[in-house]
C-alpha cells in the first residue's frame, strides 16, 4: 500500500508518494490548479495508477497555531476531493515545510527550477513527516 502527500496551493498542487512499504516519500508531480475539477481528475488518476490508500494533505497553520484563510481554502479543496475519491484523507501541519524544503534543496546543491519544483518536494517533506511519525508510534 502506498500513501500520497499533497501540498495544495492556489496555483499548483505538489504531489509525492511513498514506497509500497510506506517508509520513504519521494516527489512525484506538480499539478496545475487552474480549475479544481481538472486537478482532482489528475489526482484521481494518480491514486489509481499507484494504488494509493491514504492521502496526507498539508494544512497551513499560522505560526501562532491558528488556521487562516489559506487553511480554509485547503479544507474546501479537500472536501471536494473526498467526494470524488474513496481514499482516506488526513491533514498534517505543514508549518515551515516550504522553508525547510528550500533549505534542504539548497544545502544539497540542487537548483530546482522555479516554484513548481519546490511544490512536489514540499509534498514529499509533509508525507515523510507523516511516515516518520507512524514509525515512532509503532515502537
Amino acid at each position: 500500500m502506498r500513501a500520497m502527500g499533497l501540498d495544495v496551493g492556489d496555483k499548483r498542487i505538489g504531489v509525492a508518494i511513498s514506497d509500497p512499504e510506506e517508509i520513504i516519500a519521494r516527489p512525484l508531480a506538480v499539478i496545475p490548479r487552474d480549475e479544481d475539477k481538472s486537478a482532482i481528475d489528475a489526482i484521481s488518476r494518480l491514486v489509481e495508477q499507484y494504488d494509493i490508500r491514504r492521502i496526507i494533505v498539508g494544512l497551513p497553520y499560522s505560526l501562532d497555531g491558528s488556521l487562516g484563510r489559506q487553511a480554509d481554502k485547503v479544507k474546501n479543496f479537500v472536501e471536494t476531493l473526498s467526494r470524488a475519491i474513496a481514499v482516506e484523507i488526513e491533514f498534517r501541519d505543514e508549518r515551515l515545510s516550504t522553508v525547510a524544503t528550500q533549505r534542504l534543496l539548497s544545502e544539497a546543491g540542487k537548483k530546482r527550477s522555479g516554484k513548481s519544483r519546490r511544490d512536489d518536494a514540499a509534498a514529499a517533506f509533509i508525507l515523510q513527516g507523516y511516515l516518520d511519525s507512524r514509525k515512532v508510534g509503532d515502537r
